[in-house]
């Protein structure tokens, strides 16, 4: 499948040139003469990788970078004659992955895409799957001790993140409280044994009530079981 890459130029012959260069290398191209068109365009659809003039029309090049990166990660490669130190500091600072000063020879536009599209694919690579349990819009990575709803972390102490561990694991499976506690708070617990119910309740509190989703559920009389209904999980 081709890259998408968006191109935010207002140069109409600069712009046009990388387009067929683009297109020849085999890459679906989009293009936006103005900073406005541009950032609306990259709000609308997903792109592989961004190019982006600094001095544009409607809302200049940082601007544009700026606002992008509220909602995208897109790789950025800001296109500019102003080719400063402190110019390149403050695109690089911005959320910039790269910096191609004009002019530039076409190979070496090229080679820094290639580049920037390598490192995307790389960065979004899976997780090991050993570590990694998902459910749903639900990733729980056991190595670094973190869970995430669609890639917003959810803060969980160890008690809370041992018992989501052991449900997702389990997904699908009902586990009675006698089970939970075993695993969870171990043999030898001497505690309240409404414990289990009472962490239920603040693991449905920063999961299912703060995302609006019904991942947790109970089985009367039984105990819990972690199911994505909506999917079919």
């Amino acid at each position: 499948m081709s890259e998408n890459i968006l191109i935010i130029e207002d140069e109409e012959k600069l712009s046009r040139f990388i387009e067929l260069e683009l297109t020849y290398e085999g890459y679906e191209v989009k293009k936006a003469a103005d900073g406005r068109t541009g950032l609306l365009l990259a709000e609308a659809e997903p792109f592989d990788l961004i190019l982006l003039d600094i001095m544009l029309p409607e809302i200049n090049g940082l601007e544009v970078l700026r606002r992008l990166r509220r909602f995208s990660k897109t790789p950025v490669i800001l296109l500019t004659a102003r080719d400063s130190v402190m110019d390149k500091v403050t695109g690089l600072d911005s959320g910039a992955d790269d910096y191609v000063t004009k002019p530039f020879a076409i190979e070496e536009l090229l080679a820094r895409i290639r580049t920037a599209l390598r490192k995307r694919v790389s960065e979004e690579k899976p997780q090991d799957s050993a570590n990694v349990l998902r459910l749903g819009r639900l990733t729980l990575d056991s190595q670094r001790y973190s869970a995430t709803m669609d890639q917003t972390p959810v803060e969980l102490t160890k008690r809370e993140f041992d018992l989501l561990k052991i449900l997702m694991e389990n997904a699908g499976i009902v586990l009675t409280r006698d089970i939970l506690l075993e695993r969870v708070w171990g043999y030898n617990y001497m505690g309240e044994t409404n414990s289990v119910d009472v962490y239920i309740r603040f693991l449905r509190g920063k999961i299912d009530d703060a995302f609006g989703v019904k991942y947790i559920h109970t089985v009367r009389g039984v105990g819990y079981t972690l199911r994505d209904e909506e999917n079919g999980l």
